[in-house]
């Protein structure tokens, strides 16, 4: 059992990889955008904020449909709709067609369509291991921080005209999604009509999803603006921005599989909640302390941020062990997309006041985040609302970890 498992979530998290490449390209499409078509800067970055908002949406709807009906066939299709919408953005011939391949290609049946399914099956196979569905977080964070690359790589050397080249992720995370859909076997899924699962506890799950609303808010602002802020802090040249972003996001590799491992361990909640307290004092030092220790505080702050990140979801997933999909479209979509709407209103404040300024509510969002997480117990506990099957946050007996 363990053997197969651990081929399922490994598959589960290299299709992961594959699929949210594409929503970190949409971003690092932008300057090529602007570059060769003449975009101005708020018509390229409306792409990505429309793109953003449809997703919020569509994830939550689609996690609903997954609760009524089982949909292990959309894990490839999403895959490769989402590649193809990404790679025809480059050739569209108008901002109209542009935009209408992109909001494909991240929302409709596309990234969108994918996450609620897909953290599903993987709660599935993870057979109630935190560190497995660590595994699974991990393979979106890093397809993302790989999206600049990839785009670089082909975009940087073949213009525009070269971005169909960009489907070739998705046709390896159509056949790694296939593969994972095939390793399951088809198993009946537990719980798939919410039957002898325990009641939902909306009361909970409201409150996670508001505190991982501010976690999102602290991440996206700090990816928009650290290299910027950084530069400032050490006085050093774009080099030294682009090394902040980059130990922000290599951060999330450790922080991901650390937080899963954590769990089995000490609990989620104990996890998470320290996690929140450590993410508020490590966003202090890298707004308030200059120099070269910045780069330390950037790394605790990565820590902080992606340690609870697979824990938020399995949360969700049990605090409403009903709508399973519900639950992981909206930890999964909405609260992240909603943080993406902070970004420039930070970037108003700081033309308004300095970037520093513009940086410190962020110090505050996950000292909220810990307050809303005050109270809340582990699912299936006494007074803890739903119960899930094997999700008491303590490490399983049967859970190999």
């Amino acid at each position: 059992m363990s053997t197969k498992r651990n081929r399922a979530i490994t598959l589960l998290s290299l299709g992961h990889a594959c699929v949210d490449v594409y929503q970190g390209a949409v971003a690092a499409l932008v300057p090529y955008f602007v570059a060769e078509r003449a975009y101005s800067y708020a018509a390229a970055s409306g792409v990505v904020l429309a793109a953003s908002l449809l997703s919020s949406v569509v994830q939550p709807l689609f996690g609903a449909l997954t609760d009524r009906w089982a949909m292990p066939w959309l894990l490839p299709v999403s895959a490769l709709t989402g590649g193809a919408g990404v790679a025809l953005s480059g050739v569209m011939g108008s901002f109209a067609l542009t935009l209408a391949a992109v909001a494909v290609a991240v929302s409709g049946t596309g990234v969108a369509a994918y996450h609620p399914e897909a953290a599903r099956a993987a709660r599935d196979a993870a057979h109630a291991s935190h560190t497995a569905m660590g595994w699974f977080s991990l393979g979106g964070n890093v397809g993302f921080a790989l999206a600049p690359l990839l785009v670089a790589a082909v975009v940087a050397t073949g213009g525009l005209d070269a971005s169909p080249l960009l489907v070739t992720p998705a046709v390896a995370g159509a056949a790694l999604c296939a593969a994972a859909v095939r390793s399951a076997g088809g198993r009946a899924r537990a719980g798939e009509k919410g039957e002898g699962v325990g009641a939902d506890d909306w009361g909970s799950f409201l409150r996670l999803s508001g505190a991982i609303v501010c976690r999102s808010v602290v991440f996206v602002g700090l990816s928009a603006f650290v290299t910027l802020h950084v530069r400032q802090r050490t006085g050093g040249g774009n080099v030294a921005g682009t090394a902040a972003l980059c130990v922000l996001y290599a951060g999330g590799a450790v922080g991901t599989v650390a937080g899963g491992r954590l769990a089995e361990r000490y609990g989620r909640l104990t996890v998470v909640r320290h996690a929140y307290v450590l993410t508020v004092l490590a966003v202090a030092g890298v707004v308030l302390v200059p120099g070269p220790s910045v780069y330390l505080f950037v790394a605790l702050t990565s820590a902080g941020l992606y340690v609870p990140f697979s824990l938020h979801i399995t949360l969700g997933q049990d605090y409403l062990p009903r709508r399973v999909g519900t639950a992981s479209g909206v930890t999964l979509g909405l609260t992240v997309s909603v943080g993406g709407l902070a970004a420039p209103v930070i970037g108003a404040l700081a033309d308004a006041t300095s970037l520093r300024t513009a940086l410190v509510p962020l110090i505050a969002l996950p000292a909220l985040g810990r307050l809303l997480l005050c109270g809340l117990r582990e699912p299936g506990a006494p007074g803890g609302g739903a119960r899930a099957s094997g999700s008491s946050g303590r490490r399983p007996r049967t859970a190999s970890g």
